[in-house]
């Protein structure tokens, strides 16, 4: 990258530009809607010296309102991290998407650390591909992906190095996923989620394709590029054709 600043009135433009995106309602609708800065359709919004709560679906002044509020916020906030956490956390990794080309090494290596570890399903997130998310983990400097334990555990690791992936029918077609786990049990308990009996998938990585190994959510997680898995095998069956499971994308 070799960004030595991070260009805030870019990052603050970017920012508002998502707090500009309309909200959608759901079937939960005013309690819950869907917009990059608020998950419910009430919300506070400065009256005088007060604060009194508003549902921005029924009228568009007060979303109005509420977005003035929060433009300010960001006018006034001086860190990225900050600006990043008022988002909500299924829109951080598109936000890095578009911002990345504003952001110091540390600062964004940093952001995309907490966003991948924040979301609940990043390998299907609808707003960011999988290309993309390869590019933006190429992108990231590891010395500041990875924390010192981290970055020494994955120094430490013989090559290829053996991963595990648990899915469910929720997942099943997106086995050539980034995140994998080095602990089997940590990977059948994904295949167990949602009262399910998923499968547990096991491959081999060559460690120079490996982005980053996050201990954040005590998963050993290990983020690599799919295109290089090999032998993916249902764990304790045969070798597998690795071209077949999941496809390439």
């Amino acid at each position: 990258m070799g960004i030595r600043e991070t260009n805030m009135d870019e990052v603050r433009r970017i920012a508002k530009t998502f707090l500009m995106i309309d909200y959608v309602k759901t079937p939960f609708s005013p309690l819950v809607v869907i917009h990059p800065f608020t998950n419910s359709g009430v919300v506070p919004v400065r009256e005088g010296d007060g604060i009194r709560l508003v549902d921005i679906t029924k009228d568009k002044n007060d979303f109005k309102a509420w977005q003035k509020d929060v433009t300010e916020a960001i006018e006034n906030e001086s860190n990225p991290h900050v600006i990043q956490m008022m988002m909500n956390k299924s829109y951080g990794l598109v936000f890095l998407h578009y911002a990345k080309n504003y952001l110091s090494d540390k600062d964004y290596s940093e952001m995309l650390c907490s966003a991948w570890i924040s979301a609940e399903n990043p390998n299907s997130d609808i707003n960011v591909s999988k290309s993309e998310l390869k590019q933006m983990f190429s992108y990231a400097d590891p010395e500041y992906l990875m924390d010192d334990e981290e970055r020494e555990q994955l120094d430490q690791l013989d090559s290829p190095v053996t991963v595990y992936r648990g899915v469910t029918s929720h997942n099943a077609d997106n086995i050539r996923a980034l995140s994998w786990t080095l602990n089997y049990d940590t990977a059948e308990w994904f295949s167990k989620r949602f009262g399910e009996d998923g499968t547990v998938y096991e491959a081999q990585i060559p460690k120079e394709h490996i982005y980053a190994l996050f201990n954040g959510r005590n998963e050993s997680e290990i983020i690599l590029n799919p295109n290089y898995l090999t032998e993916i095998q249902e764990a304790g069956e045969g070798v597998s054709d690795s071209l077949t499971i999941g496809g390439l994308s």
